[in-house]
């Protein structure tokens, strides 16, 4: 018998189609001080949108935006819209969480904004920057104390803040097939995080690899370890998600349910302690570097297409990537691969912030197409940026590489998923979904059960390739803005003799990595 979870046939609630409504989060005036060095925050608004339509099952997630952060600003001006499809005549509710971004402790929170319309119609005239007092119950004590404290010094003339919202209705939405779903339509979005805490990639080389050796020295000497920003990312795809893909995670042991549910006391340690590092690795701070496409509004182009193949550096380096599609079509993904260890359970539970039920989930690569006679097309590759770089934003790409043109590349994806088994007879739909997503790019699909023999020749190929152009890598957990030190270096001689000894060139998750991860949790005890 199988345990219960993967593909979810339940169907969508029919419900007539709503209304497409637009959005817009213009700033706030006069917000708290949450950092006491500059009597100033860090701020950014997150909003969720409810309404009566039903859901499937209880547990699907409600929809949510996050605007960026705007830096030292307690007057901050995103401008920032969310389109959204089929909010329903009988009305919306709106809620808006006001934070502080704080990379280095919990994020303050400076005050809720909640907006209910009742009824929608042709004719409603919508919401235009109108300014909603911030509610200060469920904000910093600490921030709104300071704010009072500048205003008895005269540093600031006001206590109570507002948040300026204009939602506009946009028509009523189309036969899309989701039966009266609510989703997010877009402007298209994509994300880069880069996270020190998950992710301090160390890269171990010879010395004589980098740098001339002065004559008469030794060339065994200790190796050197370079840090880099571990990268992961999220690319808001036009919706809708074809309804068709709807998968619950898998009850493969009797703790994952309640892990997933947050019931009893283990399910609760659990449930917080991934939620925590979803939070991690998808960590925002100064390095987070935010784009979108501005006119997208739900229509695909090239563009976005480019800028995928960016986050993913083309071709470069035989990475593998794990995936996940939100309900919402968020896709989240980072490299990995059989040297990349997770603490805590499986990764995809990670990257779904342990959603209940997803979209679509597995791995994916990118690699050149090969033409008739088996030759690759030929480019003019330079050096891949490693970290962000101040111009890699809206639009705007981090790569130096000169690729060759979007059709030479080939997105190979796969539903190789232990947690969510994602059911592969709907990988054609995924396949439809992505070239409609992902204009240019040729998408070939491989189920890890039918296919499994092709898609690990495929996967070890990629590995090979990895060994020979990108190095072998090694991933550890650690403390943000924390140094190499030589306790760290021998922990990854032992990891790097560790993978010598593994047979067939495979990258295994070897005892040391495991040592290291206990290390962490026992850092992250003491941080917290």
């Amino acid at each position: 018998k199988q345990p219960a979870g993967g593909y979810d046939s339940t169907p969508i609630p029919p419900c007539p189609s709503g209304y497409t409504l637009k959005i817009t989060i213009h700033g706030a005036e006069h917000l708290p001080m949450a950092d006491i060095s500059s009597f100033s925050s860090d701020p950014y608004v997150l909003a969720e949108l409810n309404s009566a339509t039903p859901t499937r099952h209880k547990e699907d997630p409600p929809l949510r935006f996050r605007t960026p952060t705007v830096r030292n600003s307690t007057d901050p001006q995103w401008n920032e819209t969310w389109i959204v499809a089929n909010v329903p005549s009988t009305g919306f509710r709106l809620k808006f969480r006001i934070y502080d971004e704080d990379h280095s402790n919990h994020d303050d929170r400076l005050g809720n904004v909640k907006i209910y319309v009742d009824s929608l119609s042709d004719s409603w005239p919508g919401i235009h920057k109108s300014r909603n007092e911030i509610k200060i119950r469920s904000g910093s004590k600490r921030a709104y104390a300071m704010r009072i404290m500048a205003a008895c010094m005269h540093k600031a003339k006001h206590v109570r803040g507002f948040l300026i919202v204009s939602v506009d209705l946009l028509g009523r939405t189309g036969d899309d097939g989701q039966s009266g779903r609510m989703y997010t339509v877009g402007p298209c979005r994509w994300i880069r995080h880069y996270d020190p805490m998950l992710g301090r990639i160390t890269n171990t080389v010879e010395d004589e690899a980098d740098e001339p050796q002065p004559s008469g020295t030794s060339s065994k000497k200790k190796k050197k370890v370079k840090q880099y920003n571990f990268q992961a990312n999220e690319i808001q795809l036009p919706g809708p998600v074809p309804a068709e893909l709807y998968h619950r995670f898998v009850e493969f042991k009797p703790w994952v349910k309640r892990m997933f549910t947050s019931t009893g006391l283990e399910g609760l340690i659990l449930s917080k302690a991934l939620h925590h590092q979803h939070a991690r690795v998808y960590n925002f701070d100064k390095q987070t570097v935010f784009g979108y496409f501005p006119d997208s509004d739900g229509r695909t182009s090239r563009e976005l297409t480019r800028q995928f193949l960016e986050l993913v550096h083309w071709d470069k380096g035989g990475k593998i990537f794990t995936y996940v599609l939100t309900l919402d079509a968020l896709w989240r993904f980072t490299e990995t691969g059989k040297e990349f260890g997770i603490d805590l359970l499986s990764k995809h539970t990670m990257h779904s912030d342990v959603a209940i039920y997803i979209a679509y989930s597995g791995e994916f690569f990118i690699r050149r197409r090969r033409r008739r006679g088996g030759s690759i097309p030929s480019e003019v590759p330079t050096e891949i940026n490693a970290g962000p770089t101040p111009q890699a934003y809206n639009n705007t790409t981090s790569s130096t590489h000169t690729p060759a043109p979007i059709e030479d590349y080939e997105l190979i994806i796969d539903n190789d998923s232990g947690t969510y088994r994602p059911n592969g007879s709907l990988l054609s739909i995924l396949k439809t979904y992505l070239e409609r997503s992902l204009p240019g790019l040729t998408v070939t699909t491989l189920d890890c059960n039918s296919q499994k023999e092709k898609m690990n020749k495929l996967k070890n190929e990629q590995r090979e390739k990895k060994k020979h152009e990108g190095g072998e890598v090694v991933y550890l957990q650690r403390r943000p803005t924390s140094s190499v030190s030589s306790s760290d270096e021998e922990d990854l001689d032992r990891v790097e003799r560790g993978r010598k000894k593994e047979e067939g060139g495979r990258f295994a998750v070897t005892q040391a990595v495991r040592d290291q991860g206990v290390k962490a949790k026992e850092k992250v005890g003491r941080w917290k």
